[in-house]
């Protein structure tokens, strides 16, 4: 058992430090580009073995916070991904089953995350002190917002390059993030955690923003013309 469990523990790590070094690759290629798509994949699969091994380590030991957070963590790329089958709900695009489950999962783990980390159990609760009832509020937004869209589909024809891309970088956030847990001791425990949330979501925010703008434009110079 031993054996095996060093081995989930070295995917882990595997798995974790090449998401961190394609993510780039796909966030800097044009988007839509076949490099783009074959490194955005790549990076999503990738994602996908860390959520699983994580969660396996997570039950073994066991760390409920850890397996919870594994949920949140992974929702995000799993949402920026499948947000790409529903480009055009208006032609039966919409969300599958499948969506709706991996919602409610990620809705009950990280409505957990909130209530565990406000009643902090034991003490690995009370170690990582309010980086869960963030994580669990970010979580219960995450999904509760796809759920919205799932009953409402936005009516903006762009709607979903914004969701992939929040999502998909949300993820890297993630990643970055247990990158920092492990190797930035340096820090304060709650620093270890938020900084990269901290620093990410305005980034994201902002590039948002730009590509809103972009695609007014572009779409106010096609009027003119």
């Amino acid at each position: 058992m031993d054996a095996l469990i060093a081995g989930v523990r070295l995917i882990h790590i595997a798995a974790g430090m090449l998401a961190l070094g394609v993510a780039p690759v796909a966030m800097l290629t044009v988007k839509g580009g076949s490099t783009h798509r074959r490194w955005g994949k790549v990076y999503f699969w990738t994602m996908a073995l860390v959520a699983l091994t994580a969660v396996a380590l997570a039950l073994w030991r066991p760390v409920i916070f850890l397996a919870l957070l594994a949920v949140f963590s992974f929702y995000s790329a799993f949402s920026g991904y499948r947000v790409l089958s529903r480009k055009r709900p208006d032609k039966g695009q919409r969300a599958t089953a499948l969506d709706w489950a991996a919602a409610g999962v990620t809705l009950a783990a990280s409505a957990a995350l909130v209530v565990l980390g406000l009643l902090r159990p034991g003490p690995a609760w009370e170690r990582v002190g309010v980086v869960p009832v963030v994580f669990g509020v970010l979580g219960i937004i995450l999904a509760g917002v796809d759920v919205a869209k799932f009953v409402r589909p936005p009516a903006d024809g762009n709607a979903w390059w914004f969701a992939h891309m929040s999502g998909m970088l949300g993820s890297y956030i993630a990643t970055v993030t247990a990158f920092s847990v492990v190797n930035f001791g340096f820090l304060p425990t709650a620093a270890r955690w938020l900084w990269p949330t901290v620093i990410g979501t305005p980034l994201i925010a902002l590039w948002v923003t730009y590509y809103r703008l972009r695609f007014r434009r572009t779409k106010g110079a096609a009027a003119a013309a």
